[in-house]
C-alpha cells in the first residue's frame, strides 16, 4: 500500500469512526425526541419503533396546558431567573478577576490559581452541607440566592482560569500604551482589554448561564418550595410523580432541552472560536 492510500485510507477510517460516535451520542437525544411524538403503547411495543408511527403532540399540548400537575412554564421562569441572576454575577466578578490575576504581582498568585482548579475536579455534592450550613446562617435558605450562589462557585472558577489565558496573551505594552495616554488600570481593562477579550467574555456568558440552567443538585438542596424549584427540578418532580406517562415526561425533556440547543446554535461561532483561542493562548 502505498503512502498515498494509506493516508487516504486512515482518513475515511477517522471519518467514519466520527460519524459512528456522533450517532452514537445523538442517539439519546433523537429517542427523547421520538417518544415525545408516540403514545404510551407504542414507546413499549415490541419490537421498538424506532420511528414514531403515527406523529402527534398530544403530549406537547397537555404539557403547556395543564400547568397545575405539569408547571413547565413556572420552571422556565424560574430557570431564568436563576440562571441569568448566575451568568451576570459570575461574568463580572471572574472577568475583573482574571484581569487581575493576569496582570498585578499578587502574593499567593499560583496557589490561588491552583485552588481554583481544584474546585473544578471536586464532585458538587462536596459542597451541599457546607453550603446548607451558611445559607441557613445568613437567611437566604429557599430563596433563589442559595442556588445562584452555590452555581457561581461553580462557574466563577471556571471562568477566570479561561479568561485568565486571554488576558495573558494581549500585550503588556497595550496596558503601557493606555497609561501613556492618559488612562488608569480600571480604564484601560473598561475600554481596551475588555474589548480585546471579548470572544473569551461571550464563551464566560454562554457557559455561566449553562452552569445555572443545567442545576438540579442545588435547587433540589436550597429550595423546598416546588413553585420556585427551576426546569431542571420539574423534570424530577414529573418523573418521580408520573413516571408511567414517559411520552409526557419526553416532551418536558424536549422542551427543557430547545433553549441549550438554541443557544448552541446562535453561539456556536464564538463558542468554538473562544474556546479554540483560549486553548492555543493559554
Amino acid at each position: 500500500m502505498s503512502a498515498k492510500t494509506r493516508k487516504q485510507f486512515f482518513k475515511v477510517f477517522w471519518i467514519v469512526v466520527g460519524v459512528v460516535c456522533f450517532l452514537i451520542m445523538m442517539f439519546p437525544l433523537y429517542w427523547m425526541i421520538s417518544c415525545s411524538l408516540k403514545t404510551e403503547s407504542e414507546i413499549f411495543a415490541r419490537p421498538p419503533y424506532y420511528f414514531p408511527p403515527n406523529p402527534n403532540l398530544d403530549a406537547y399540548i397537555t404539557q403547556l396546558s395543564n400547568v397545575e400537575q405539569f408547571p413547565i412554564i413556572n420552571s422556565f421562569k424560574n430557570s431564568m431567573i436563576i440562571s441569568l441572576a448566575t451568568m451576570a454575577i459570575s461574568v463580572v466578578l471572574s472577568t475583573m478577576a482574571s484581569y487581575g490575576l493576569a496582570r498585578f504581582n499578587i502574593k499567593g498568585k499560583n496557589l490561588i490559581i491552583f485552588l481554583f482548579l481544584v474546585s473544578q475536579m471536586l464532585p458538587q455534592v462536596f459542597t451541599l452541607v457546607p453550603d446548607f450550613i451558611i445559607f441557613k446562617s445568613v437567611g437566604i435558605y429557599n430563596t433563589y440566592w442559595a442556588p445562584i450562589f452555590a452555581n457561581c462557585t461553580v462557574a466563577i472558577p471556571f471562568s477566570i482560569l479561561m479568561l485568565r489565558t486571554y488576558f495573558l496573551s494581549i500585550p503588556k505594552e497595550v496596558d503601557d500604551a493606555a497609561l501613556i495616554d492618559g488612562c488608569n488600570h480600571f480604564q484601560s481593562f473598561l475600554k481596551i482589554m475588555m474589548p480585546m477579550a471579548s470572544t473569551g467574555i461571550v464563551v464566560s456568558f454562554v457557559f455561566s448561564f449553562l452552569f445555572g440552567y443545567a442545576d438540579m443538585m442545588f435547587s433540589l438542596t436550597f429550595i423546598n418550595d416546588s413553585r420556585m424549584w427551576p426546569v431542571t427540578t420539574g423534570i424530577y418532580n414529573v418523573v418521580g410523580r408520573y413516571g408511567i406517562e414517559w411520552s409526557r415526561a419526553m416532551a418536558f425533556g424536549c422542551l427543557a432541552v430547545a433553549p441549550v440547543v438554541l443557544i448552541f446554535l446562535l453561539m456556536e461561532r464564538y463558542i468554538v472560536e473562544g474556546l479554540a483561542s483560549g486553548a492555543v493562548k493559554g
